[in-house]
């Protein structure tokens, strides 16, 4: 029997308890909720969801740290938000989960409580002691991956190494194969700069950085072309002869994929030694507690979970 999936509840304010619960009860498939027991039970009641839930579907309690109102960001529960992870994490780790789902979290509010946290995809790399890890967001036709993940824009060309876009493009190459069945990825790699730094008039990182990592990537046996304008890789003639596109930079690969797909995108955190993957959207504090929220990407992040977590092995039929 296939070991179920833990889906973390996320920030306990926000519309994570209320699309955790609603994707776990319409989905089939055996799962786990980590979070307070009467958060999600009073979840379920504001969505109209039945509860208790179907027997597929089990609860693992853990406790908030200080009463949960809607829409009301509360720093003391920054730590709960942790443990749902951890919890999951240890439970993957161990073979106990066959993979997690995510719902949002609010970085902010972790901040505050005096953690350090840029996000899941850093937390679970540190957690899993994961040297190198790729953020993979599906959605819209397109697999969009990403060099660089949270960082302030001006940290970004010099987080763009070669050794990185290695990493990033030997992960991208084997996750592609052994998790999503690809026998031959194609990757398409967008440049830094307006235009691909024009000739090195509008910058060199394409020159001196990324078309080296790239020519280094083929004599290791990677389909990797590029580097094209972000501008017109994204122009959908382009985008159909590559099965994934590695972008520079979080704001260059995600608003496009978003624009295609959001509401029904999924987050995927590659090179992990488990499966994560996780909403494309954010805790919407001011949907939280009405009953409005659409849980289409917590549905589909659960659904590629089962897919991915499945594959064992080589390439297969695509996912």
């Amino acid at each position: 029997m296939t070991a179920p999936i833990a889906i973390t509840t996320g920030e306990p304010a926000g519309i994570g308890p209320e699309i955790a619960v609603a994707a776990a009860a319409s989905s089939g498939l055996s799962t786990v909720l980590l979070g307070d027991a009467q958060l999600l039970r009073q979840a379920a009641v504001s969505a109209g969801i039945a509860w208790p839930l179907p027997p597929r579907v089990t609860v693992e309690h853990v406790g908030t740290a200080a009463p949960v109102v809607a829409g009301r960001l509360d720093a003391r529960n920054a730590p709960y938000v942790l443990r749902t992870l951890d919890a999951a994490i240890d439970g993957c780790v161990r073979g106990r989960y066959g993979a997690m789902v995510t719902a949002p979290v609010h970085k902010g509010v972790i901040n505050d409580a005096g953690v350090p946290f840029t996000g899941h995809t850093e937390y679970l790399a540190e957690r899993t002691a994961t040297p190198h890890v790729v953020m993979l967001l599906v959605g819209g036709g397109m697999r969009v991956a990403l060099a660089t993940t949270h960082l302030p824009l001006a940290q970004v060309p010099a987080a763009i190494t070669g050794a990185s876009l290695a990493a990033a493009l030997d992960i991208l190459q084997h996750d592609l194969r052994h998790r999503f069945g690809i026998v031959r990825p194609r990757i398409g790699v967008a440049g830094l700069n307006p235009h691909a730094g024009e000739g090195g008039h509008l910058g060199r990182e394409e020159i001196d950085v990324i078309a080296p990592a790239l020519a280094s990537a083929r004599a290791r046996g990677i389909d990797a072309a590029g580097p094209f304008p972000a501008d017109t890789l994204f122009v959908p003639a382009t985008l159909s002869r590559f099965d994934a596109v590695l972008a520079m930079y979080h704001d260059q690969g995600l608003p496009v994929l978003k624009h295609a797909s959001f509401g029904h995108g999924v987050n995927v955190t590659l090179g992990l030694p488990i499966v994560r993957t996780s909403v494309d959207h954010g805790t919407a504090l001011d949907l939280a507690g009405k009953g409005a929220a659409d849980a289409g990407s917590m549905k589909a992040a659960l659904e590629l979970a089962d897919r991915l977590a499945a594959r064992a092995g080589g390439p297969q039929a695509p996912a």
